[in-house]
């Protein structure tokens, strides 16, 4: 396959493969499956796998010696009230070998007018994973209003989040432009150094070029790096490399 250099989707392509968190949260997720995952990340260089707890070890030790990050989820899907399970999860995983730590918000309970108990999960799992990467999922396809959003957003930057996530992928609805531009703002006028990842449902690069370009349009050329905009995806990796010639 001939690359142009010049076509806008090879540009594009370029510039996500290294935001990807490229992502294997399956029912079925096998060893085998953590291993092609790996030799993707490990090829394309992304910025981090994100996989279920149990795949930690085996993610650390085929990409030990690499800048891919491991990523792990906690109290996910379903967004929880546990706060002791979910530091005790979290802390196992950090043992285990994980750079980065997606939380799921505990959303219905945010929803349904309490907003104590989501800060203090989020607080509480801040405190316990020190310095590795805390996003917090808020699951914003459930949130009927973007108020709701921008509330959430705004609750989670203060409880310690170092990234604000959209979703988990699990939900009816996923990733949207309008949440995203929603978190975005809040994370701008918070005047605090969080980062953004969007999750669920990226397929394209024409899905890629749209969130870069409200993220760029929101926060200012320059801001887009790895340390600050991350994109959850699983297929959209094969698109990407695809534009690319079959290359990273």
């Amino acid at each position: 396959m001939i690359v142009d250099p010049h076509h806008p989707d090879t540009a594009i392509a370029r510039r996500a493969l290294p935001l990807l968190d490229l992502t294997d949260l399956g029912d079925s997720c096998s060893d085998q499956a953590i291993a092609t995952l790996c030799g993707k990340a490990r090829a394309s260089r992304v910025a981090a796998v994100c996989v279920w707890p149990q795949h930690i070890g085996r993610c650390a030790e085929l990409l030990a010696g690499t800048s891919v990050r491991i990523a792990t989820v906690i109290n996910f899907p379903a967004g929880g009230t546990d706060i002791e399970r979910a530091v005790d999860d979290a802390a196992e995983a950090l043992d285990d070998g994980a750079h980065e730590i997606d939380l799921v918000m505990p959303y219905r309970t945010f929803l349904a007018g309490d907003a104590g108990m989501p800060t203090e999960m989020i607080a509480a799992v801040r405190e316990i994973t020190g310095r590795a990467i805390l996003k917090v999922i808020l699951e914003s396809g459930a949130m009927p209003e973007t108020r709701q959003v921008t509330e959430a957003s705004r609750l989670a930057i203060a409880a310690g989040a170092d990234f604000l996530k959209t979703s988990t992928g699990k939900s009816a609805v996923s990733a949207t432009p309008d949440a995203a531009e929603a978190m975005l703002v809040a994370i701008r006028e918070s005047g605090r150094p969080v980062g953004f990842k969007v999750s669920g449902g990226l397929r394209t690069v024409a899905d890629a070029a749209l969130y870069l370009a409200i993220a760029d349009r929101i926060m200012g050329p320059g801001w887009v790096e790895p340390t600050t905009f991350r994109i959850g995806a699983s297929s959209l990796h094969d698109a990407l490399t695809t534009s690319l010639g079959g290359h990273a």
